[in-house]
């Protein structure tokens, strides 16, 4: 795994590096001090991931994130910041981040994230979870009064799939909950990132918060 690192406090990305370059095949290919630094670095080297703090100068770390993706959707971002507001977090998320840790996460933390979103999927840490928590709370209360259409031409059963995705579970655990086969599952989250224009499980999950789509529409377990 090839990873940039971007933060605008040389010891922080100088640390993160030394951290980051002792996981087990992952190599640190860049080190970028601001957003428009770690875009053009992403342009340069094609890294798998790059680990992006949120304030920066030039450019910070969410329009860094939109660029990034825009260009080059095979490269995931991971944000590792010391913010953890409502605010911060749906923006990252909302413009395509993978993950988002705070800066208090541990080697281990970062290792896990750095894998999930090289595999294409999320990983947040308690705090941020708290926020979309908050969020879908939110939402729920604007969701559409039962018997509505979904947004966007989702059926009742990728509404219940989205929702599980918001929550977290994997694909497994969504079959499970559900009591489909795995593959089934794939076929619904492949509809519902090309209905919500959703590009990773992420995205898929902000697009549910923001439309009230987490509570009441999971299965329950039987």
């Amino acid at each position: 795994m090839r990873v940039v690192i971007a933060d605008d406090q040389r010891v922080v990305r100088e640390g993160l590096a030394t951290i980051v370059g002792t996981l087990d095949g992952v190599e640190v290919v860049g080190l970028a001090a601001d957003g428009e630094e770690a875009a053009s670095m992403v342009d340069e080297l094609g890294p798998d991931v790059v680990l992006m703090d949120l304030r920066m100068p030039v450019m910070d770390g969410v329009d860094a994130t939109v660029a990034i993706r825009a260009r080059h959707p095979g490269t995931h971002v991971v944000v590792l910041t010391t913010y953890a507001d409502d605010e911060s977090v749906m923006a990252a998320m909302s413009a395509g981040a993978s993950g988002y840790l705070t800066k208090d996460a541990t080697r281990d933390d970062i290792r896990r994230a750095l894998e999930a979103a090289a595999a294409g999927q999320a990983v947040l840490d308690g705090a941020v979870r708290a926020t979309l928590v908050r969020a879908a709370a939110a939402g729920t209360s604007r969701a559409a009064p039962t018997g509505r259409p979904l947004p966007d031409g989702l059926t009742d059963r990728e509404g219940e799939v989205l929702a599980l995705i918001a929550q977290g579970l994997s694909n497994s655990e969504i079959a499970s909950r559900l009591f489909v086969a795995e593959a089934t599952v794939k076929t619904h989250i492949n509809r519902i990132f090309a209905k919500t224009s959703s590009r990773d499980r992420a995205q898929a999950a902000v697009y549910a918060h923001e439309h009230g789509l987490v509570g009441g529409h999971t299965a329950p377990r039987r």
